[in-house]
């Protein structure tokens, strides 16, 4: 969406989305919402307005805690795989007295967390008793991204007890395309949690957590009825990714005019050893910004890196001086694919000379 005013183009919520049904749209968002509407809305608003009017927040709508770096699945498309992975960044699990400084600083100023970034969250042995704290200190919104492995009945009950609000489940495919991908999860036994969770939080009343299933799309494209049949029934919302060019090996790029990113006035990222990015595309803490251990998270926010982050943000094609940004989805120009399922059309903005090839 652009400003209006200076012809900035800043991209809101791009690279995810839904191919569910408007009223459960608007469910889910009615869920996440329940029991603190009025500054829900206010968070909502701010997440798209903020960036639009280059304005900077006392602190973030939003902190990204990465618990943990290393994944347990060997994924064809993840860059967590590659040597240059292992090379930039220090596969951890974020400390307990590191993940309490943080909450301990930002509660009741920041709304929202996320418990994920780049690797498996769910292997961190404290995760229940991170959500717990959090809840504990005024954070409204609880979220993490999952492979969903982990997520048996009992540590399911853990964590919704834990106060857990919104769990996304990456599930590329279905059947035997999953198995392909998500090794060595199987598919049946990743449905028979699902279920599990549907029927734990029905049998109780509960609307949240709200569950989300997202795919990437090329892992969908050619069974998207089937996809959305499995899922919907026992989830809230069915959702999507373009492939992005997670392995870095894009050598032809084409770029948005007046590009201007937003998340240097949404969320602060904070890598599972302390370390602060300057977004969460940053996959191999190219551009270090800041180190939580030894700073706050104010002081990251409002400093002097961070603000250099914005500045570069604000010349024209200011972007393209970044090596992290010119590999990025969001500057990326993007086509689009029609789709349907159940009599909906919805549409897919694959991104331009994007190979839709796993692995590729």
């Amino acid at each position: 969406m652009a400003d209006g005013t200076g012809g900035r183009y800043v991209p809101i919520n791009k690279g995810n989305y839904s191919m569910d049904t408007a009223e459960r749209e608007a469910q889910f968002e009615r869920y996440r919402g329940e029991g603190w509407e009025d500054e829900y809305a206010i968070y909502r608003r701010d997440w798209a307005e903020l960036p639009n009017r280059q304005e900077v927040r006392d602190y973030p709508l939003l902190v990204d805690l990465e618990l943990s770096s290393v994944c347990n699945l060997h994924c064809p498309m993840c860059y967590t795989i590659t040597d240059q992975f292992k090379e930039h960044v220090n596969t951890t699990r974020m400390d307990w007295e590191l993940f309490t400084k943080i909450i301990d600083e930002i509660g009741g100023k920041v709304p929202a967390i996320r418990l994920s970034l780049r690797g498996e969250a769910l292997l961190h042995k404290r995760f229940a008793d991170c959500i717990r704290y959090a809840k504990s200190k005024g954070i409204k919104e609880v979220s993490t991204l999952t492979h969903g492995g982990k997520l048996t009945p009992d540590f399911f009950k853990e964590i919704v007890a834990a106060g857990i609000d919104w769990i996304t489940i990456s599930a590329d495919g279905v059947g035997e395309t999953y198995e392909k991908i998500r090794k060595p999860i199987k598919f049946n036994d990743l449905m028979a949690k699902i279920r599990a969770m549907n029927e734990y939080k029905k049998g109780r009343g509960l609307h949240r957590p709200v569950i989300k299933v997202q795919g990437i799309w090329p892992a969908i494209r050619d069974n998207v009825q089937e996809y959305y049949d499995t899922f919907a029934p026992h989830v809230d919302l069915v959702a999507f990714n373009p492939l992005i060019d997670y392995l870095g090996n894009d050598t032809h790029i084409e770029y948005l005019v007046n590009f201007t990113c937003p998340q240097q006035y949404q969320r602060l990222v904070i890598g599972a050893d302390g370390l602060v990015m300057k977004c969460s595309n940053d996959e191999e803490n190219r551009e270090v910004i800041g180190d939580i251990r030894t700073e706050t998270v104010h002081q990251v926010w409002h400093g002097e890196k961070m603000n250099a982050v914005r500045e570069l943000q604000k010349q024209d094609r200011g972007f393209m001086r970044s090596a992290v940004c010119r590999r990025c989805y969001l500057p990326r120009k993007t086509e689009d694919e029609a789709a349907e399922v159940g009599g909906r059309t919805f549409t897919v903005k694959n991104y331009v000379f994007r190979i839709q090839e796993i692995g590729k």
